[in-house]
Order: C-alpha cells, then structure tokens, then sequence
C-alpha cells in the first residue's frame, strides 16, 4: 500500500455538494488503480450552516485544516441567505490568508471535443496558465467607510503590494514557466495608471526575470491582454498577475476552455496546506436536479492529485478526462447529455480500466 494522505473536504452549498461527491467518486478509482489511500474529514461550512449557527470557520477548524495535507474544497454562497462578503471574508479569504495560500493556479486548456467560442482555434491554440498573487492587492481588506450613510461618504480599499508578496509570485511564476516546453512568461498589468503598485511589480518582473535567462519575458496591459487574449490565445503560455487581475482575467479566460463548467483552480502554499476547487460557484437553481457539470470539481481533484505527489494517478485522471470530453454533447448544465453522476462514473470507469 502507498502513502496515506489527509484530505478535507468541503462539500459546499447548492450543487456543489453534487460535484465534489463526483469528485471523491473519482478519487476513489485513482486509489484503487494506483495504491495510495486517503483519510477524509467533512467539513459543514457554507450558507447553509451559517444561516442556523451564524459561523464561518472557527478558529479550531482553522487549526484542523492546518494539520491536513490538502483541502478539496466546494464553492460556498446562497444569495438569498447570506450577504456578499460574510463567507467571502469569513471562509475564503480567512482560508489563504491564514493558510498563506500565496498563489492562485488557474490552468485554461481546451481539450478535444470541447467547443471553443473563438473560430478557428482549438487544443493547440488554447493552452496557458494564470498565475495569480493571492493573499495581497485590494483583497488585503485594507480600507474602510467615512461619513458611513451620509451624502458626505468616502469609502477606502487600499491595494497592499510587499515586496515579498510579490517576488515570492514571481519567482514561483518563473519557475512554473521553466518547467513547460514553451519557456515564456507575461506579466499582465497596468503600468502606465498603477504607477506605484505595478511598478514594484514590473521592477520584479525584470529582477528576478535576470535568474531566468531561458525564460522568454513578455508584458501586456490587462485591456489589451484581455483582447489579445480572445483573439489569439496562442500567444500566452503562464501569465503572471495580481490578486484583482487574476480573478478577472480568468474567468475571461474560463470562456476559452468550455466554460466555468470545466474550469478548475489551486490555492496554494508551496510549503504547507494547499486548497483546490473549481470555479463556477455554487448555482443555486440547479440544485437536486442531477444536471450540473462536473468536470471543473474533477479537474480540480485531478490538480490536487498532481501537488501533493500522486503524479501518475493525476495524469490517468487528465487522461480519462479528454476522453469523456469527447462523449459530452455541451458543457452547460443539462446539456451534457448526460447526468452529473453518470458524467462521474464514465470518468472512474476510464481510470479503473
């Protein structure tokens, strides 16, 4: 028998719970074939349980997830029972900042049979890595309210850029791009407005860029980026940005590989607890209805595979993948021509044969 690892595991909220059992049912055939075990805690954080208890993440859970090896996580949030921002900030957030999860992993590739909504590319075409600085810039929580509720008030969000923080993104960035075969880096930006920020971050770029001579370095504004990007997305191999950056252009990007459906993400942090979980949210109007993609839950288990050393059973799990991709009719909920838990099995069914 292998190593055994401590996984948690959160099911989330509205159809998230769906995806992640697909996930686990995954995982249970990666187990099997390859031989290493794992040991799950569930953990009941969400809208749901804060709508009964009025918690987030407690501190001892905090202390819990701190002695895991990784964290399989599902999107959290109903609209209609928590405002925005108490679980962003209380469960999200709380998790990498406290975890020091420092940077963001959103791989966008298209595989085969997945239809691409710019005509003319495919799988050649659309293959890149966002990598996203993830416990700075304006989700820091820097800032506050003056004058609160009065026609005199001033809001302040302070975008908090160390130099730390963003040379340990960089070099990790430089790092990743070194292992893939096209060896090029972008730093995705807005040098000519965020005078100050982005300037730390370009000087950076270039310092650090020296260790890496065999890089190919390339810069772009985030506006022009975004065009480059729905036109030519060949262009870009691993792009490198900030923490407000990165969430945007990626779910731009998540356009380009099917859909949020598909899309899946890394918190991590290199040196301890690493969360992974895809990106589509919790979809609230499709929940019980066995319709909802779960390819994005799979892609992120398959993520979570690959960091914490099970490298062979990450690549079958990539491999059963593509070609379920082949036999899905769309990526959109209900459109799959298949069930979420049929979708789930023709994945296990590939990795245990």
């Amino acid at each position: 028998m292998g190593k055994t690892y401590r996984i948690a595991v959160v099911p989330g909220d509205g159809t998230s719970p769906e995806v992640i059992r697909e996930g686990l049912k995954v995982l249970d055939a990666a187990e099997a074939q390859f031989g290493f075990a794992t040991q799950r805690t569930t953990y009941d954080l969400g809208a749901e349980r804060y709508s009964r208890t009025g918690e987030t993440l407690t501190d001892g859970e905090l202390d819990e997830l701190r002695k895991m090896d990784a964290i399989y996580f599902g999107a959290v949030g109903l609209p209609d029972k928590v405002p925005p921002g108490v679980l962003e900030r209380g469960i999200i957030l709380k998790l990498r900042f406290e975890l020091d999860q420092y940077i963001n992993l959103r791989p966008i590739k298209l595989y085969p049979g997945v239809p691409c909504p710019i005509k003319d590319k495919g799988p050649e075409d659309v293959d890149f890595v966002v990598v996203g600085e993830n416990t700075e810039g304006l989700y820091a929580g820097a800032g506050g309210f003056l004058k609160k509720g009065t026609p005199d008030e001033v809001a302040l969000q302070t975008s908090i850029n160390t130099r730390k923080g963003v040379e340990r993104c960089m070099r990790y960035a430089y790092e990743y791009a070194r292992r893939r075969p096209r060896k090029k880096l972008t730093f995705c930006g807005k040098t000519n407005v965020l005078t100050y920020a982005h300037d730390l971050w370009q000087r950076v770029f270039d310092e650090v860029g020296a260790e890496y001579p065999d890089v190919e370095k390339d810069y772009e504004h985030v506006d022009a980026w975004c065009l480059l990007a729905m036109q030519s997305p060949e262009l870009f191999d691993v792009i490198v940005t900030d923490n407000q950056l990165r969430d945007i252009i990626t779910d731009l990007a998540a356009v380009l590989q099917g859909g949020l459906g598909v899309a899946a993400s890394g918190n991590l942090n290199p040196e301890g607890v690493s969360m992974f979980e895809p990106i589509g949210g919790t979809a609230p109007a499709f929940t019980g209805k066995n319709v909802i993609n779960p390819m994005a839950a799979i892609g992120a288990l398959q993520m979570m595979l690959a960091h914490i050393g099970e490298g062979d059973a990450a690549s079958s799990v990539e491999a059963a993948m593509a070609e379920t991709f082949l036999q899905l009719k769309g990526m959109g909920a209900g459109e799959m021509g298949y069930s979420t838990s049929e979708v789930g099995d023709l994945v296990a069914q590939r990795i245990a044969h």
